[in-house]
């Protein structure tokens, strides 16, 4: 088989180098015999309806809203995540996939509703700083980020989040960091996140092929472990 990777609009939402999370997966996915086709989507391009997992990073508020409203227009993404697609979004992507964020003039404008989450910038400082979280999921170990983001993010009742907060602000409600709906998952960890959580990658990848051969990549491990102890010592 070959699994497919879409990179969405990475010049306007990969500010905080969340494009890496593409690598991060080809890499893994491929040191495993599988092999990938990445697909970079620029703005303007239509978005592959039939791929088997979509990336969104972050970035500023106005290439945020500029990328909410082409893949608003285009219904590529919705297509594929209404059909099982993978889709893993980073901060301003993370935002865009909810049911509602600020716009410029502070109103709320309507997002893609691949989950229900709400953003709004509360009159707080911003949030940045190394977060780490306690994974909804047990399987996983702690996961690591660099948060760097002014809203808040409200999920609604029937939303698991991705985990819950250890140290950082994540979402700002209840402890909750991130979301795991489905195949659908959202969280404000850069880092890259799956550069430093190659547990989540491996997890990604299993939402879009199901169970794989094992892989030890020593320095990821190394890396994580890193981030994990520096944390814990704080």
């Amino acid at each position: 088989m070959t699994l497919t990777i879409v990179r969405l609009y990475h010049d306007l939402l990969g500010t905080y180098g969340d494009q890496g999370n593409a690598e991060i997966l080809q890499y893994r996915a491929i040191a495993r015999g599988i092999e990938v086709e990445l697909i970079e989507v620029n703005p303007g391009d239509s978005t592959p309806r039939s791929a088997d997992i979509y990336l969104l990073g972050g970035g500023e508020d106005g290439p945020q809203l500029a990328a909410l409203e082409m893949l608003r227009n285009d219904g590529g993404l919705n297509f594929a995540a209404a059909g099982g697609a993978v889709v893993f979004a980073v901060c301003a992507g993370f935002q865009i996939i909810g049911e509602s964020l600020p716009a410029a003039n502070d109103e709320q404008v309507s997002g893609l509703g691949l989950v229900d989450a709400h953003t709004v910038y509360p009159i707080a400082p911003r949030s940045v700083g190394e977060v780490q979280i306690a994974p909804a999921r047990g399987e996983l170990p702690i996961l690591t980020g660099f948060e760097n983001h002014q809203g808040f993010t409200q999920l609604g009742p029937e939303m698991p989040a991705l985990g819950r907060v250890l140290s950082g602000v994540g979402n700002g409600y209840d402890q909750a960091e991130g979301v795991w709906h489905g195949n659908v998952i959202g969280t404000y960890m850069h880092g890259p996140a799956l550069a430093r959580n190659p547990e989540l990658a491996d997890a990604v990848l299993q939402c879009a092929i199901g169970p794989m051969a094992r892989f030890d990549d020593e320095l990821a491990i190394l890396l994580a472990q890193e981030r994990r102890q520096a944390l814990k010592r704080k």
